[in-house]
This record gives structure tokens, C-alpha cells and sequence, in this order.
């Protein structure tokens, strides 16, 4: 299927849209607990585990409408199934908060592997999105990289030290919402090496 394009306005709702759901399924089951076979599970994994197959119903309809999804979407993804099934498995709330943490970790590392061997994975991602020289891209990989890092130590921080309802307000909000403006802020940082239809790489 041809990837094609959708309305920007839908494609942010089902991109954020299961977040949002997650925060308002949360903050409803929060004080209560639910029994299944047995075991006593809180609100706080309830929400967690309606989450999961509320984001892969998203990710459906916008694979259904745009032909295609980012490998970061997809990635993003597994580790949702991967870690909610650990939280549900072990009745562990943790393993869903380390989530975000693993996430971004991995993100960071695998742009550090891709650097070491003189490529740039972000290029692989988002190439077609942003054309631009390779030099721009290993400048804007490196950046990226440290980025994902400083969420990653932020998100381990603040799971260990604060309350989970600190915590879901900042997963689902602060975090997106810094992530998006520093990738913006790096992206315009590097703008001199974006490439026009008559560019020719600087000397």
C-alpha cells in the first residue's frame, strides 16, 4: 500500500489520542482495584492495559489511512505490548513506567551504534521527511542521541522519586511536549545543510 497523505489535524488525534485516553482512564480507576482470576490488580495497570490495544487500534486506522507507519511507531509499539505484558503478568506497575525509560535508552543507543559506524539512523527514519546533506544528519543524529539520553535519566528520576500521579501528568504531557520542541529546536539549529532541488553540497 502507497503511503499517502492524511489530514495533519486527524493524524496528531490518533497519534496522541491514546494517551490522552490512557490519562482519562487513569485518572477515573486511579482509587480503585479490580479482581481478575484471582489476582488483585489497581487502577493505575487497568488504565495501563486498555491503553495497549486502544494504541494499536490507532495505529491501525493510521496505517489503514497513510499506507504506512514510521519504524519509530512501530518500535514504539512493541515495547508498549512487550512491557504491559509484564505489567500485567507480574501485577508490577513499574514495568510500565520503565517503559519510557527503555524506550528512549534504546532509541539513544541504537543512534550511538549507527554514529560509531558513520552513519546516521535518523537519516534512515526520517529521510524522506527532510532532506538534507549527511553532515547536517550526523550533526542532528549526535543531538538527537543526547536528547533521548537526558529523557531517559529524567524518566528514571522521576518514576523512582515521585508519586504516580506526577507521573502520568509528565508522560503524558511534559515529555512529548519537550521531546517535540527540542527535536524542532535541533532541526533549525541544522537548517544550512537542508537540501533545495538546486543545492549542491558546500565545499
Amino acid at each position: 500500500m502507497a503511503e499517502r497523505k492524511i489530514n495533519p489535524v486527524l493524524k496528531q488525534v490518533l497519534e496522541l489520542g491514546p494517551t490522552a485516553v490512557f490519562l482519562l482512564f487513569y485518572l477515573r480507576l486511579r482509587d480503585q482495584s479490580f479482581t481478575f482470576a484471582g489476582a488483585e490488580y489497581s487502577g493505575f495497570i487497568v488504565a495501563a492495559l486498555i491503553f495497549v490495544p486502544i494504541l494499536l487500534a490507532s495505529m491501525g486506522v493510521l496505517w489503514f489511512l497513510s499506507g504506512g507507519l514510521s519504524r519509530m511507531q512501530i518500535f514504539t509499539a512493541v515495547m508498549v505490548i512487550f512491557f504491559g505484558g509484564l505489567t500485567a503478568w507480574f501485577n508490577d506497575e513499574r514495568f510500565f513506567k520503565m517503559k519510557t525509560t527503555i524506550v528512549y535508552a534504546a532509541l539513544s543507543l541504537v543512534l550511538a551504534v549507527g554514529l560509531m559506524r558513520g552513519t546516521s539512523f535518523l537519516k534512515w527514519i526520517m529521510g524522506s521527511m527532510l532532506p538534507m546533506q549527511d553532515a547536517g544528519w550526523m550533526i542532528l543524529t549526535r543531538r538527537v542521541a543526547l536528547i533521548f539520553v537526558g529523557l531517559a535519566v529524567a524518566n528514571e528520576v522521576l518514576w523512582r522519586t515521585q508519586t504516580t500521579d506526577t507521573w502520568v501528568w509528565v508522560e503524558s504531557f511534559v515529555f512529548p511536549v519537550v521531546l517535540m520542541a527540542a527535536l524542532a529546536s535541533q532541526i533549525f539549529a541544522v537548517q544550512k545543510y537542508f537540501i533545495e532541488d538546486d543545492d549542491t553540497p558546500p565545499e
